[in-house]
């Protein structure tokens, strides 16, 4: 029999905690007041419980109970000695304001900030670069105001509408806003301050002109599509050159009339670009306020915005948030903020070991293994090992084509 080496006087739950350690979110939880007239269920006990409930899969507060129930003995490992109630931790999540979690995960973000992405855009483009989209988790029950169309029956099932804004270098959070299904994304685009010189980009759902002459007016570039049904002046052309890329149809200033809060006409210059996507067979129509970009440079900047779809694919795929345990706003705040938080986290750990294993896979394999006394540092070096030697040992196998 082998004799495994891997083993460690932590399991890899608490590994994971480890990471953020209780004394390290005391001062979150001072500055939050998160244990003001709380006796039964303290933040760091809430913290935990929650975390293990989104890091092992659990459907419903019976199960993360039931879960960490079988974790006795180990529970000093992660710096609680009981495991609560169903009832306390139902309050908790109703009572205790999900602020809290939204400042341990800025805290962890802060802390944990990733390497620069691989990208073709100029580095003094992508390290000013922001990028902003939004999600919607689907609820069972109508908690906040529903959108789209009834069903058959006449019932809607309620939303919740997650706007983020990632930055660009790291691909991770700086700001994340909760709201209805049905409320508008141009709203998100208002609790935006970003320094002079910073690059935005969304799609045209989000498109707001008094906002954009905001943006101009700070310094801030956008680049975003054009509606289908915007109505513009064309004031100048530039001519296209054989140095200019193929796919680069038109590249013009506008002139936009929109109204301003107050209700008058104003009239804000953008630069429109039409740009022919080979592989989509399909015309895109860019509008910014930057007019010294090459025109290409534009259209990566708006294709890049795709990694933002790629990070809420990742958060939807390895913390499917289908089942939510509480049926009141805060509850499900409290839920998300903590799956991102588990996403950052295990994004630092496959980052930081080098992990040649699928990010989905490594996310399986220590959800299978949270209670086992494993070091996650051991267990994906081994992987990528036996990975290496795989592909060095021939195929024992004969080749049957060769007889033949």
């Amino acid at each position: 029999m082998n004799k495994s080496t891997t083993y460690v006087g932590q399991h890899i739950l608490s590994q994971i905690l480890s990471l953020c350690p209780k004394n390290e979110l005391a001062p979150i939880f001072i500055k939050t007041k998160s244990d003001y007239k709380s006796k039964r269920l303290k933040s760091w006990e809430h913290f935990v419980t929650m975390m293990f409930s989104v890091l092992a899969g659990c459907t419903s507060l019976r199960e993360t109970s039931m879960g960490l129930e079988a974790y006795e003995g180990k529970l000093n490992h992660i710096n609680i000695k009981n495991v609560p109630p169903r009832s306390s931790l139902s309050d908790a999540n109703k009572r205790r304001s999900s602020d809290v979690f939204k400042e341990i995960f800025n805290h962890l973000n802060f802390k944990f900030k990733g390497a620069i992405s691989d990208s073709t855009l100029p580095k003094e483009v992508l390290s000013k670069l922001f990028l902003v989209d939004s999600t919607v988790f689907s609820l069972f029950k109508a908690i906040l105001k529903t959108t789209g169309r009834h069903s058959a029956n006449g019932r809607k099932k309620g939303g919740i509408k997650k706007n983020t804004m990632l930055e660009g270098a790291t691909l991770m959070p700086v700001l994340i806003q909760f709201n209805a299904a049905a409320d508008n994304d141009q709203q998100f685009l208002f609790f935006i301050k970003l320094p002079k010189g910073s690059f935005l980009t969304f799609d045209k759902g989000y498109n707001n002109y008094v906002q954009f002459a905001a943006f101009t007016a700070s310094g801030v570039y956008f680049i975003t599509r054009q509606k289908d049904n915007a109505v513009y002046i064309s004031v100048s052309e530039k001519i296209l050159t054989d140095k200019m890329s193929n796919a680069i149809l038109k590249d013009e200033t506008i002139e936009q009339t929109y109204k301003d809060a107050d209700g008058k006409l104003q009239v804000l210059q953008l630069r429109r670009i039409a740009w022919w996507d080979s592989e989509g067979s399909r015309v895109y129509e860019f509008i910014s306020n930057n007019f010294e970009l090459d025109a290409q440079v534009i259209a990566d900047i708006y294709k890049y915005r795709w990694r933002i779809e790629l990070f809420f694919k990742k958060l939807k795929q390895n913390f499917p948030l289908q089942y939510f345990l509480g049926d009141n706003q805060n509850a499900i705040e409290i839920q998300i903020w903590c799956s991102l938080i588990a996403l950052l986290l295990l994004s630092h750990i496959h980052y930081q070991n080098k992990s040649k294993m699928a990010f989905s896979n490594m996310v399986s394999i220590l959800r299978m293994h949270l209670p086992s006394y494993i070091s996650i540092k051991d267990l994906l070096a081994l992987h990528n090992k036996k990975r290496i030697r795989n592909m060095d040992t021939p195929s024992d196998k004969p080749d049957l084509f060769s007889q033949l």
